[in-house]
């Protein structure tokens, strides 16, 4: 015997009936802490910045770099 049952309601609404706590305050205030670090972090984000950082570091930072590159492409 196979029984399928639908249920249609939100995903909060399923979270409350499961009895799963209401992470909704915890997830808001996370991605406001991120929004701000990433705010603050902007300006080391700019191109001319980063080539300033990277070379003051010479071919060691280029070899860094590149080895990094490298392993984003690899499947």
């Amino acid at each position: 015997m196979k029984v399928n049952v639908e249920v249609d309601c939100t995903p909060a609404e399923a979270r409350a009936f499961l009895g799963l706590p209401d992470v909704q305050p915890l997830n808001d205030h996370l991605v406001a802490e991120m929004k701000r670090r990433m705010d603050e972090n902007m300006a080391a984000m700019q191109p001319d910045e980063l080539m300033k950082t990277w070379t003051s570091f010479g071919l060691q930072a280029q070899d860094q770099f590149r080895k990094l590159m490298e392993a984003a492409t690899k499947p």
